[in-house]
């Protein structure tokens, strides 16, 4: 009788937890979630703007008292495990992103509740954040499934997630119940084994060579992509 068929065999070592951790990038760096340190700054550039918090299980605030409050217990999180996002040029904090679902044995990791103001939306620093972020979970932590998960009806979301190279995996439908509303789940995957081509799309895209004189890239990200899969 033959054997059922099994899967490969592949290095069981635990990756590691998320932990603080300061990562450069030409536009931004990323810092562990500091409410003293970051919050006055991710106060200023959230304040106003309810549209941040549409898909997100907190917010909106409707003082800095009760963000800072929010902040507070956020930070001492382990699991989710969020940082900064700060602008390198005035070194004010503009935005947040979490590591979350954590599960190093299987070493799988997850991407969420991404916090990202109008300065920093449409801009090369929401781009290399992603990047530097993604760049720790594979060759810092050593990850081997990094996952996207958002409300299917959160269009920007999907569109992020396709633009950065995840892969669409399916719907999980009733998955969640979000400030009293159902939740249908679009899951989104990045592999290790297909990182490495991720990485030199972003890289030649993040280069300098890619911007012309007004900061505007010459060649998209999703066409920096295709030519290192082609």
């Amino acid at each position: 009788m033959s054997e059922p068929p099994v899967g490969p065999i592949v290095d069981a070592t635990p990756a590691l937890r998320p932990g603080p951790a300061r990562l450069e990038g030409r536009f931004c760096r990323i810092e562990k979630l500091d409410p003293l340190r970051h919050g006055a700054s991710l106060w200023q550039a959230v304040a106003g703007d309810e549209s941040l918090w549409t898909y997100l299980a907190s917010g909106p605030f409707r003082d800095e008292a009760v963000f800072r409050l929010w902040l507070d217990e956020r930070a001492v999180l382990l699991d989710p495990y969020h940082f900064a996002v700060v602008d390198a040029a005035s070194g004010s904090a503009t935005g947040i992103v979490t590591l979350m679902e954590i599960r190093p044995a299987m070493r799988v990791i997850e991407m969420g509740s991404i916090v990202y103001s109008k300065a920093l939306q449409r801009t090369p620093a929401a781009t290399e954040a992603q990047y530097l972020i993604a760049c720790h979970v594979f060759d810092d932590l050593h990850y081997r499934r990094y996952e996207w998960k958002c409300n299917a009806l959160n269009e920007p979301s999907r569109r992020a997630a396709a633009r950065l190279g995840f892969n669409f995996e399916g719907t999980f439908r009733q998955h969640m119940i979000v400030k009293g509303r159902n939740r249908d789940t679009a899951w989104f995957a990045m592999l290790d084994s297909e990182w490495p081509a991720i990485q030199q799309s972003f890289e030649r895209w993040l280069s300098p060579e890619n911007f012309d004189a007004d900061g505007r890239q010459k060649t998209s990200l999703a066409k920096m992509r295709m030519r290192e899969t082609a």
